[in-house]
Parts: structure tokens; sequence; C-alpha cells
């Protein structure tokens, strides 16, 4: 008769003195009947406890010690900000964008009737010339770009910096498309003074919410928990100092790596000026069709922007986890969001047969070029985490003047001949974009430069 094993407290037990299987003798386990087990018996018992040590450390150090499992991810404090962030951006750049779109609504209102969802019609007239007017609104785009990253110099880890920065930079994108998609049907229905209002009220509530729950640094939180705080901290343990250090101008003006990815920032924001300004009158001079009279489809471009923008930066981290190099993870990103929009602006002539085929051209150029907020656009944390903030806002300072030479450009190309001066003005952008990557893939780095690191002063 088969024999049962009965595993009671009185048993031959498994302890685990730092993590090795020890035995404790105990008196001699008894079968079903009060007989007692032979050695057979007691070799399977202990050969299942060494079995279940082996499940148990795999699933400790597989699970609980692994910090996708540990270290809070989506729901963590480094993610709120991430969106708040991106609340932020956006609501700073709708308000830019609805002085546009108001202007001649706010002189006008009584003179022109408005029409449903044509947002972007109540431009100038001068916008379908040299189209300065809105290079200043622009141009005003980089005023609060710069400062949010002295806080992922303190706030994102290595190995999420893509993922969060693209977050919160995508707000930017999502704004246009809003302000697009929306300005229009809120003037018309409610009057031009209720977008002020709206997305007003907006930018407040951002306000209270950045306020509220941003801090300069996880040791200065006080609700963010201590896995976490400690997960950042290790992270960033090496590439930051809290200690404040002379400004290494000298040195900066010297450096390559931030030249080259200064002047790529500039040349790939004048691809984006000009997406942004003279798409609309492109469709307009060929087709003969405002797109700008329906919402929808002037905000289509801006929303697939929005949604590559953000899977760029889960791409790069991605990529990041496979063991790819920083700085390879930099360029190819980089690479996929200048030259595929660059090269579909410039087949835009030779497709203007067909408007199906020009407005998917222009909707993938505009989607795919937001990518560059996972490549060049945060280089500067790279490179100098301890003055990333500074280099971004004067990096992005200086590709927004690309918006003052754009309609100059622009202006001189399309004043000449119409047919064969988009087709000029685009071989131009593209011949400048490629300019600015090639400088970039030459000499770009993504190792903290030796100017940027902790040095020790001594004093006599």
């Amino acid at each position: 008769m088969a024999t049962v094993v009965e595993l009671s407290p009185t048993s031959e037990q498994c302890e685990f003195v730092l993590g090795l299987p020890v035995n404790k003798k105990t008196p001699p386990r008894k079968g079903h009947r009060g007989q007692a087990l032979g050695k057979v018996e007691e070799d399977i018992i202990s050969l299942l406890c060494s079995l279940l040590f082996l499940l148990r450390v795999h699933y400790r150090f597989s699970a609980f010690e692994d910090p996708k499992f540990t270290i809070p991810s989506l729901c963590s404090m480094r993610y709120s900000i991430a969106f708040i962030a991106h609340i932020c951006n956006f609501t700073l750049i709708a308000q830019n964008s609805i002085i546009s779109i108001t202007m001649v609504a706010m002189v006008n209102n009584t003179d022109q009737p408005s029409h449903l969802n044509s947002s972007t019609e109540w431009f100038p007239d001068g916008l379908n010339g040299d189209q300065h007017e809105a290079s200043k609104h622009l141009s005003i785009k980089g005023a609060g770009y710069g400062g949010q990253f002295a806080l992922w110099q303190k706030w994102a880890p290595p190995n999420e910096r893509s993922r969060l920065c693209s977050i919160a930079m995508s707000g930017m994108i999502l704004g246009i498309f809003a302000v697009l998609l929306v300005g229009g049907i809120i003037s018309e229905a409610l009057g031009w003074p209720f977008v002020f209002y709206i997305f007003g009220s907006i930018g407040v509530v951002c306000c209270l919410l950045w306020l509220i729950l941003v801090y300069d640094d996880p040791v200065s939180h006080p609700w963010i928990s201590s896995p976490e705080k400690e997960y950042i901290l290790s992270s960033l343990d090496q590439q930051f100092n809290s200690e404040e250090q002379p400004l290494p101008i000298k040195a900066m003006l010297k450096s390559l790596p931030l030249w080259s990815m200064c002047l790529c920032s500039m040349t790939h924001q004048w691809l984006v000026n000009t997406l942004i300004i003279y798409t609309p009158t492109y469709i307009s001079s060929v087709f003969k069709v405002n797109i700008r009279d329906n919402g929808l489809l002037s905000s289509l471009p801006f929303f697939v922007a929005w949604v590559i923008g953000i899977l760029g930066g889960l791409l790069a981290d991605f990529l990041l986890s496979k063991n790819f190099r920083l700085i390879t993870v930099r360029k190819i990103i980089t690479i996929l969001g200048n030259t595929p929009p660059a090269a579909l602006v410039v087949a835009l002539p030779y497709v203007q047969s067909s408007y199906i085929a020009t407005t998917t051209f222009l909707t993938l150029s505009c989607g795919l070029s937001p990518l560059c907020q996972s490549g060049v656009y945060i280089n500067a944390l790279d490179i100098a985490p301890r003055y990333a903030s500074l280099l971004m806002g004067t990096s992005r300072g200086l590709a927004h003047s690309s918006a003052v030479m754009v309609p100059i450009v622009a202006g001189f190309f399309l004043n000449q001949d119409s047919e064969f001066g988009w087709r000029n003005f685009f071989f131009v952008l593209f011949a400048i974009n490629l300019f600015g990557l090639i400088i970039y893939l030459v000499f770009a780095k993504a190792d903290i430069q030796e100017w940027a690191r902790e040095r020790k002063l001594t004093r006599l």
C-alpha cells in the first residue's frame, strides 16, 4: 500500500541562512499510520525543498528585485511631472497660436463673417506673401522651453530620458493640433474672446498643478516614494552634483558637439517652420483649395506628429535597452526626424497632380519630424547635464531664428516664379537640412564633455 507523506511543522524543515538551504534535524517523519519514513522518502523531500528554494531565488531576482517591478513607472512621480509638463507645453503653444488665429477677428469681426471651423482662415492677408507676421509668433515658442530641462537633469534616469522628454515636449504639438481643430468652432459658436477664456483657464489649472506637484529634485519632493527616489538618485549619481561651479563659457564656445547640436536644431527647425507656415499656402496655390476651411484636415498632420513624437521616445529607450550605444540612438532618431520629412517635402512638386498624394506627403513629413525630440533636441542632457537648461534654451533660441529667415528666403523664390519657385525653395530646404544633419553626424557626442564634469576647486 502506498505511503502518504504528511508535511507537518514537526517534519524535517529547510531553512535558509544567507540564501543557502540548511537542514534542521527534527524527529523522523511518519507516514499515514505512524510508520517512520525511509531514507528514500527523506531524500525526495530534501530534493523538493531544494527545488522550492531555487524557484524562490529565481522569482525573487527576476521579479521582486527587478526595478520594473519594484520601481513604479506610469503611476510614478516622474511620469506625473512629465504629464504636467506636457499640459503646460500644450497651454504655452496654444496661447501663442490663438493670437494669430483671432488677430483679424478682433479687428474685423463686424465686417467679415466668420466661417465654421475656419480657424486659420483668419490669418492676415500678408501671410500668403512673406509670412512675416507668423514668424513673429513662432519665434516666441522657445521662451518656456529651456527652463523645463532644469527638471529633467535631476528627474530623468538615463534609460528613461528619451520617453520622459518626448512626453513633455509633445504637448507643444498637441497645442497646435487643438487650436487648429477647435479654434474656429469656439469663435463661431461663442465668439473670439472665449478662445482666450478657455485656453487661459487651462493655463491657470496647469499653473496650479505645477506649483503644487513639481519640485526641483526628488530629494525635496514630499510625496515621492522611497524606492523611486532611490532609483532616480542612484541612476544620476555619476552624472550630476549639486555643487555650483563657474560657467565654462570658453570651453563651450570651443565645443564641436555643442555647436553641431545647435546647428542641427536650427536646420531642423527650418523644416518645421516651413511646414507650419507654408504648407497651407502651397496647397492653396497648387490646387486652388484652401485646406484652412477644414479644421480637421489642417490639424491632422499635427495629430500624427503628436503620436509619433511620443512613440519616438519609446523607440529610443527601446534601442538603449538592446545595448545600442547612446550616441548611435541619438543619431538614428535624428536621421529619421530629418531626412524622410525633408525628402517628402522635396517630392511635393513631382506629385502635384494628385491632391491625395500631396496631402499624404505633407502629413507624413509633419508627422515624422518630431522624432528629433528624442534625438538632437535632448542631446544637451547627454553631453552636459549640469548645464542642460542653459544649453537647451540657447539652442532653441538659435533654432527659432529660422522663423525669421524662412520667410525671407521663401519670398525671394516665390516672387520670381510661382511654379519653379516652390521647387527651388524646397530644394534649398533639403540642402540646409542635410547640411545640419551631416555636421551633427560627424561631430555629435553623447558622453559628458570634460568641461561639463565636476571639477574640484583648490583654495590656497
